[in-house]
């Protein structure tokens, strides 16, 4: 695998743990958990998109107009 497989297969998995961490906050939301533990999770979340974000740059060729 090449630098780009690599890449692209990590940006999968992280995509796949950030919506299993959506799933996850809405039923804890929908059940009145504790407010500490959402507040956890969307804290990770936030650095799974940061993450994703940094990826997809790396991926994407950057253009000038």
């Amino acid at each position: 695998m090449n630098e780009e497989e690599v890449l692209r297969a990590s940006l999968a998995r992280l995509r796949e743990e950030h919506a299993d961490l959506s799933t996850a906050i809405e039923a804890l939301e929908e059940r009145g958990s504790d407010p500490l533990a959402v507040r956890r999770l969307k804290k990770r979340k936030l650095a799974l998109k940061d993450r994703i974000a940094a990826m997809d740059d790396r991926l994407t060729p950057d253009i000038i107009a």
